[in-house]
């Protein structure tokens, strides 16, 4: 072997497709494959089908040779979970989002099931645009013409087989999004919700994109296709998971054979292989497989997230706490309460003082790593993450989930990410590219914000359509309580309105001294609190319901939990409770209520705020409470 690596007396001779790496006249190919004649008769007419299949793509012709995009690594170090992701996308039993870039990753590994029919084109926006596609073996059977028309330049056609078709009718719609984010919305079409055959067939039928590019990156470095095939085929685990289960030789020769035509230099073995007459290409004693070399150059420690491909704010969440949380969190398979309101988790971290913050509007950091990680977990298990506007606006936080394995962070699409709520009757909260929430969307690492209000002005259009810009809404009520706050009740039934069947509310300060009312008791399922060991000092913004009177007047403890369990999550202590239900009325001290929560003006009902609000004149107030 020479130092460049080219073994000297194993090359393929160039431009003679029928002759050997010895450069002898056999019954070989120039790969060292069998030739069809020497296959049993049933094996030849297969092989000669998926052949047909695998032809270099009719646009790729000998002026235009496509540059290949992916190498030998792809196939040894494919994308997390490749063979799950292929598995969903060939199946697509649910309506999958996925971010452009995770649509261009792995759509090539299921394009030998999926054809695109037509493009509908782009809405009026021109932010959506439709594409349909069908099943592969949804075309027509082929029969072959008993006469063949010879090529325009001469060459002979190939023999075709009869190719049977009309096997599936399954069909899917999928809409493209570019605007503040880009997204592919992949949704099942017609009356057919499965194939009548599996991902392995079509496998056999015919190869993906990515397979046959790998192959051709190879050639076009200059190894012979025997080769690359012995190298991809080395670990039967990695090249079954990205489709290539029924890769042969001839797969490798169809994929570099438009660029062979025009490079006719000799060919050369990969790195510790060798030429064996009569076994092909194969590894050399002791030499360590390509794919192992390429494996342990690509490792990293994966702890290490950045350099796992991973941002470097992904977090980590131990199994072992699963046991004590679960049983406050809403099920896999929430469903709606017997009121038709969803699942709320109240979670907070608090200071050994009952305080959320050093004092108003300053944000300040309680949770130590591992309660701050249970926290994430938390908003993983979610429909939506609610906030009230003072936590917005002192935080400016992203209100997403950064726990490994959700969208963005590992995940598919935005999986795992909750949806931002919040909660701003006086349309405060301003929000512009900038703005952390945005930022986030725009990253692909968290979901457009939602908005509830109380109408009491005419929106401005340009902040209407630039939420909606980003994935978000606003969300417009008008059923207030007697002092003169949104109804919680009303709140979440909008939400479940919305398809939002779990709930995780996070604060400030008012918001969670208004859910621990006794009014509220029904509304919240479970309460998760995170106890630092520290003191905030006086001043702060603290947790501490409205005082409740007996009926004689006299001051009674505000609320005390049931169904209590406590563990330690680093130097923190968590909390983890259900309020008990209060089935009678009970007196309770009611503060003035702040006048910005006053509305002017009112909306003739309770509609999205993307359908424009319709002032009008506002009802005489409630009377004062007794």
């Amino acid at each position: 072997m020479s130092e460049t690596g080219r073994v000297d007396n194993v090359v393929a001779t160039a431009g003679d497709p029928t002759t050997t790496a010895t450069g002898e006249n056999t019954t070989t190919s120039a790969d060292n494959t069998p030739m069809n004649g020497s296959l049993p008769r049933d094996e030849r007419d297969e092989q000669v089908e998926q052949d047909e299949a695998n032809q270099p793509d009719a646009q790729e012709t000998a002026s235009h040779i496509t540059v290949p995009t992916r190498n030998i690594k792809d196939l040894f170090n494919p994308p997390r979970n490749i063979a799950n992701i292929r598995q969903r996308l060939f199946d697509v039993a649910e309506k999958l989002e996925l971010r452009k870039d995770e649509f261009d990753l792995y759509w090539p590994y299921v394009d030998n099931v999926w054809v695109r029919q037509h493009r509908a084109g782009s809405d009026k926006t021109g932010l959506y645009k439709t594409d349909y596609y069908a099943c592969r073996l949804q075309r027509p059977t082929y029969t072959p013409k008993a006469v063949d028309k010879p090529r325009p330049d001469g060459t002979p056609t190939r023999k075709k087989q009869i190719r049977e078709g009309g096997k599936c009718h399954m069909k899917l719609k999928v809409v493209r999004y570019q605007g503040g984010y880009q997204s592919v919305t992949i949704n099942q079409l017609g009356d057919r919700t499965q194939h009548l055959h599996d991902l392995d067939q079509m496998d056999k039928i015919k190869r993906t994109t990515v397979l046959m590019e790998i192959a051709r990156s190879e050639v076009m470095n200059g190894y012979m296709p025997a080769s690359v095939y012995t190298v991809m085929s080395e670990d039967e685990h990695r090249l079954a998971a990205s489709g290539g289960r029924h890769l042969n030789r001839n797969d490798v020769r169809n994929a570099s054979q438009v660029w062979r035509q025009q490079h006719k230099d000799p060919l050369r073995v990969h790195d510790g292989y060798k030429y064996d007459h009569g076994n092909g290409i194969v590894r050399q004693d002791g030499a360590i497989p390509l794919v192992q070399r390429v494996v342990n150059a690509e490792f990293v420690d994966p702890t290490l997230t950045y350099y796992a491909g991973l941002p470097p704010n992904t977090l980590r969440f131990p199994e072992e706490h699963l046991p004590f949380l679960d049983p406050y969190l809403p099920p896999s398979n929430a469903t709606f309460s017997e009121d038709g309101l969803p699942h709320v988790t109240l979670t907070y971290a608090t200071s050994m003082d009952s305080s959320l913050s050093l004092a108003p509007g300053i944000q300040t950091v309680l949770s130590g790593p591992h309660s701050k990680a249970m926290t994430h977990y938390l908003r993983s298990k979610h429909d939506a993450i609610l906030v009230g506007v003072r936590t917005a606006l002192a935080d400016d936080p992203a209100l997403n989930c950064r726990l490994e394995g959700v969208g963005g962070y590992g995940g598919l699409g935005w999986e795992g990410q909750p949806r931002p709520v919040v909660i701003d009757p006086g349309a405060r909260w301003l929000l512009t590219p900038q703005t952390r929430v945005i930022r986030t969307v725009s990253e692909g690492k968290g979901k457009g914000p939602w908005i509830i209000i109380a109408p009491g002005f005419a929106m401005d259009p340009n902040r209407i359509e630039m939420l909606k810009y980003y994935g978000g809404k606003y969300l417009g009520l008008t059923d207030f309580d007697n002092r003169w706050r949104l109804r919680w009740e009303a709140i979440l039934r909008a939400l479940a309105a919305e398809g939002i069947k779990s709930v995780m509310i996070e604060g400030g300060g008012m918001v969670i001294n208004e859910l621990l009312r006794p009014e509220h008791s029904n509304l919240v399922s479970s309460v998760i609190v995170t106890v630092a060991p520290t003191y905030l000092g006086q001043g702060g913004v603290t947790i501490s319901p409205a005082p409740r009177l007996d009926a004689d007047r006299q001051p009674q403890p505000a609320l005390r939990f049931k169904d209590v369990r406590w563990q330690s999550f680093g130097e923190d202590a968590v909390m983890c409770a259900r309020i008990p239900f209060v089935t009678t009325p009970v007196a309770v001290s009611h503060p003035t209520a702040p006048a910005m929560m006053r509305p002017v003006s009112f909306f003739n009902s309770s509609v999205d705020a993307q359908n424009g609000f319709q002032p009008r004149v506002p009802p005489p107030p409630p009377p004062p409470p007794s």
